[in-house]
């Protein structure tokens, strides 16, 4: 029993928060970059996320420290955690833990530059973009296509970098589906589109990331959505697109690259 207890005292121990927390680093962490999704006072802006406000320092202490070594898998908040120290960890948690419990269905507002986008739409990427790539979501049964600019496709021709002018934008279409509500798969492999639904686009240009905290900024890339009328989709949060092409800094934080590059070199 002495052991069991020893063992049990030591797990307790090891799960217990630093006393050393720095609240004032913590607010200054949690104002620049988990705002964006969390809210600075811990009330998340959209009912997809959850609210951190007043939960217990050893359990947001212990999550992020599983979403920074990968046990817990998670795009967007996996690429965030990878960044922060383990300082920066507990100075957020005690800050969280310090505030309190959100009401019922509030929310925080979205961070004003992180709203903003410098990304206007292509209106003749029809004709001046060049297709390059399509992919199925078979979870949304939807189907997307890929379109880069003459900037990007000469970059990814010569093998650099995409530089500011670059822009990459895609069609998101729902997927026709049969009798089972399966989507119908074409004979080049991929969903047959049936309706439009929006668009998505990431572009950059000169200070265009200037305002966006390094824990999120992607160089000088922009991302918006575009609804069916070509208007900016009210409410998108650049701070998920951000979070999640992160990690992507080799590759111009693009996930499409290879794709990119291929026809680039085949054109």
């Amino acid at each position: 029993m002495m052991k069991k207890h020893l063992a049990l005292c030591a797990m307790a121990i090891a799960l217990q928060p630093a006393l050393a927390a720095d609240l004032a680093a913590g607010k200054a962490k949690v104002e620049a970059v988990c705002a964006a999704c969390h809210g600075a006072n811990g009330i998340s802006v959209s009912d997809a996320i959850p609210n951190l406000a007043g939960q217990k320092v050893a359990y947001l202490e212990s999550q992020l420290k599983a979403l920074k070594d990968g046990t817990r898998k998670h795009q967007v908040m996996g690429a965030i955690a990878a960044q922060l120290s383990a300082d920066d960890i507990a100075n957020a948690a005690a800050w969280f833990a310090s505030l309190p419990g959100a009401a019922a269905a509030s929310k925080s507002a979205l961070l004003p530059h992180l709203v903003k986008t410098g990304v206007a739409f292509p209106a003749d990427y029809k004709s001046s973009f060049t297709r390059y790539h399509t992919i199925n979501f078979p979870a949304t049964r939807q189907v997307r296509h890929y379109y880069a600019n003459p900037v990007a496709l000469q970059a990814a021709r010569d093998g650099k970098p995409l530089p500011n002018g670059a822009y990459l934008f895609a069609e998101v279409h729902s997927a026709k589906v049969d009798a089972d509500k399966k989507p119908i798969v074409g004979g080049d492999g991929f969903f047959q589109p049936d309706q439009l639904l929006f668009y998505t686009a990431m572009a950059r240009d000169a200070g265009w990331g200037s305002a966006i905290p390094d824990l999120l900024r992607n160089d000088e890339w922009n991302y918006a959505v575009f609804t069916l009328a070509r208007e900016l989709r009210a409410g998108a949060n650049q701070a998920e697109c951000l979070a999640c092409h992160k990690p992507l800094d080799k590759t111009s934080y693009t996930f499409t690259i290879n794709e990119l590059t291929a026809v680039a070199k085949a054109r």
